[in-house]
């Protein structure tokens, strides 16, 4: 019996050790974004583009309700978004009346440094390369 227990402490310390690793990555990931992100926003200032009142898309619709985000889109579908602090969000949201209404609350998530990773094929892009298409976009 001594040598089950100590076979579950075994796995138990390694899938802690496991976890510790995976928030460690996901943490430098993170940083890196937002260090992308606030280069983005700096050069969108210096270009001398605004921010706007961004507005989230209902998800397969052409509907969109208003927020209290004031950014730049990061996608042509304005699916997501940065706001003038490096905040970066998932716009899209689902249909619902009061937000028709009253509008709908977005709240910032961790910027990946791949964008839409485990998407459909085509629709990953490392987040650098989407910051710098929209720099491109913007120029035209």
């Amino acid at each position: 019996m001594d040598s089950a227990a100590s076979w579950r402490e075994q796995r138990r310390e390694a899938a802690a050790a496991q976890g510790a690793a995976l928030e460690r990555r996901k943490a430098e990931e993170t940083a890196k974004a937002r260090v992308l992100l606030d280069a983005f926003i700096q050069e969108m200032r210096a270009r001398g583009i605004a921010p706007q009142q961004l507005r989230a898309p209902v998800v397969g619709s052409g509907t969109t309700y208003r927020t209290s985000i004031t950014g730049w889109y990061l996608r042509r579908n304005r699916s997501l978004g940065v706001d003038a602090e490096g905040n970066f969000y998932v716009l899209g949201t689902p249909a619902s009346l009061k937000a028709r209404l009253f509008g709908v609350q977005v709240l910032p998530s961790d910027p990946p440094l791949v964008v839409g990773l485990g998407a459909r094929d085509g629709e990953s892009l490392p987040l650098e390369q989407l910051l710098r298409m929209r720099l491109e976009e913007a120029d035209g």
